[in-house]
């Protein structure tokens, strides 16, 4: 089980995005699982679309803070799960973010081909890790050249420049912390990184987390107690997800800040007997993508539809056809 099939996680998410109109629970996530949703709306469409996709994800119509390794729960009760599905009122189901080839995956792409349905892979992606088991001078060592010296050998220059210390804004800071992240975020990517609706979700996330033993580290990296970078992550059944960063591009020009504060986190985790791995999710940087540098492991995701609405359906092979004949005249 991941973080985001936990209770905590689940029931946030839901709590705040409920109200959403138009949306429906199927059925609860938590305990393993990902929950289930219906989003009925209209998409320029005579027919009015519902989209089934689990609790943490939305397609199309709204943002919220990213869900991955979704599931359906254990695998022993997933034809019971999508005997259930088959019950509830959708046009169409997206799937998003759940591991690719996984045998969870298959099982429900052959559900779907039984019954005739349309299948649609809609996006891929790569979850980035790195082993926390061994040394961290062994880690360092596989790293190249560049990627060392940003995570570790600038160290030293930092250091010299002011008194350096990290803090943990949780648990009375925690609404600091994520001022502190969207203000990084607005300057770098000219907006902040969490609406008000993702940073009352992620409050309610934090204050839930102990009763499923999530460790919030809302970690802010000062010098001469001047915050200068910041780290959202989580300790969930030893393993270490990083949630997002943020921090002062315009620190210092031959200091990869981001990068050197990640460092610090690694080096905790690895040094930390409790510790098996820490998850820098998917995703990438704004100029690389730099996990695939610091990364010991990969795990592939897939975002797949099924369409089981016929108009629906053509409407898909029409638009996909269409695709494709564009790309043939690139």
């Amino acid at each position: 089980m991941s973080l985001f099939q936990t209770n905590a996680w689940q029931k946030a998410w839901w709590a705040e995005w409920a109200d959403t109109p138009g949306a429906t629970l199927v059925s609860e996530g938590g305990n393993g699982r990902s929950g289930l949703y219906v989003h009925g709306y209209r998409h320029g469409l005579p027919v009015k679309t519902q989209c089934m996709q689990y609790v943490g994800t939305s397609y199309r119509k709204f943002s919220a803070p990213r869900t991955e390794y979704n599931t359906l729960g254990h695998l022993n009760d997933l034809p019971a799960v999508l005997t259930e599905l088959e019950q509830a009122q959708w046009t169409e189901a997206v799937f998003s973010d759940l591991k690719s080839e996984s045998e969870e995956q298959q099982m429900m792409q052959s559900w779907a081909r039984k019954h005739g349905w349309l299948l649609r892979e809609i996006y891929q992606d790569v979850a980035y890790g790195i082993a926390a088991t061994g040394a961290f001078e062994d880690y360092l060592g596989t790293l190249g050249k560049n990627t060392r010296l940003k995570l570790f050998n600038r160290r030293k220059m930092f250091e010299s420049l002011g008194d350096v210390a990290e803090e943990n804004f949780w648990p009375y800071r925690a609404k600091e912390f994520f001022e502190l992240l969207n203000g990084f975020h607005e300057v770098r990517w000219g907006s902040p990184c969490f609406s008000h609706r993702s940073v009352a979700f992620h409050l309610d996330f934090l204050g839930r987390a102990a009763a499923d033993e999530i460790h919030p580290l809302l970690m802010v990296l000062h010098i001469d107690q001047r915050p200068v970078s910041v780290l959202y992550n989580a300790l969930f059944r030893g393993c270490v997800y990083n949630i997002q960063a943020g921090f002062d591009e315009n620190f210092h020009r031959k200091i990869a800040l981001g990068t050197l504060h990640l460092g610090y986190s690694i080096e905790s985790a690895i040094r930390d007997p409790s510790v098996q791995y820490f998850d820098l999710l998917a995703g990438e940087g704004k100029n690389t993508n730099y996990k695939v540098n610091l990364a010991t492991d990969q795990e592939s995701l897939v975002t797949f539809m099924i369409v089981r609405n016929r108009l629906f359906e053509l409407l898909y092979r029409t638009k996909d056809a269409i695709t494709r004949l564009k790309r043939k005249a690139r």
